[in-house]
């Protein structure tokens, strides 16, 4: 691939033409098949939450995390207030259509609308979410809004680089590994060495067709178990 110059014969990065600075996220409701989308709201949310994530059988799922765990619904209902009142990050509650009960919540963070740059962070998911389609189909629902409706043109994931679980989702979902920020933060009185990922926007076209077969009727099962992988149907699309 040929580098572009300029007039000093310097190499400079490609031209992003018409580009603007991009809308900021905001409190709406996301529509899918199993889940829907909706911004946090400690009345409607905080106690369906608090109850699923004390499904868990212990508290492991908060290690990672900067906040948590709750040891009571008053601690849990504080912080989702504060939560729902913050725009950066944006947070939004899982709600399963099924039930229509809040069993987990993410946010959209560190956003940045001159670059088109945007994080999905605070990822909590209740053992009623995890390994399931609505939990997938959440993420979905993310990306489509911050890639097809507030044009960003970059979508991060970050984590605690000894966190493997959330690694292995990030590249399950379709993130590329960009490498360790060493002694990146401090929290909860010990380091983090910060794994980073990205999709970018002209990753997305592809990702988006393997996302919406993986999640089709035809994908599963009379018991609801998947046919093929979301990794594999990735490579099927794959640029």
């Amino acid at each position: 691939m040929s580098t572009r110059t300029n007039e000093y014969a310097q190499p400079i990065g490609e031209p992003v033409p018409g580009w603007s600075s991009r809308p900021v996220p905001a409190g709406v409701t996301l529509e899918g098949t199993s889940c829907r989308l909706e911004p946090l709201d400690a009345e409607r949310h905080a106690d369906d939450l608090y109850a699923a994530y004390r499904a868990a059988p212990d508290h492991r799922d908060w290690t990672y995390l900067f906040v948590g765990p709750f040891d009571h619904a008053e601690d849990y209902r504080r912080y989702a207030e504060g939560a729902a009142r913050s725009t950066d990050p944006r947070h939004y509650a899982v709600i399963e259509r099924k039930t229509g009960k809040a069993v987990g919540a993410l946010a959209l963070m560190r956003i940045e609308p001159t670059h088109g740059v945007i994080e999905v962070g605070s990822v909590v998911f209740s053992p009623l979410l995890k390994q399931t389609p609505i939990s997938t189909e959440a993420q979905f629902l993310l990306m489509a809004y911050v890639f097809d409706e507030l044009g960003y043109r970059r979508y991060e994931w970050k984590c605690d680089s000894l966190n493997a679980p959330s690694r292995k989702a990030a590249e399950r979902l379709g993130f590329s590994f960009e490498g360790i920020f060493r002694q990146a933060v401090v929290y909860k009185g010990r380091n983090r060495d910060t794994a980073w990922f990205s999709i970018l926007d002209k990753e997305w076209p592809s990702l988006k067709q393997a996302f919406q077969a993986w999640l089709s009727a035809e994908n599963f099962d009379e018991q609801g178990r998947q046919r093929q992988s979301l990794t594999d149907v990735r490579q099927r699309y794959s640029v």
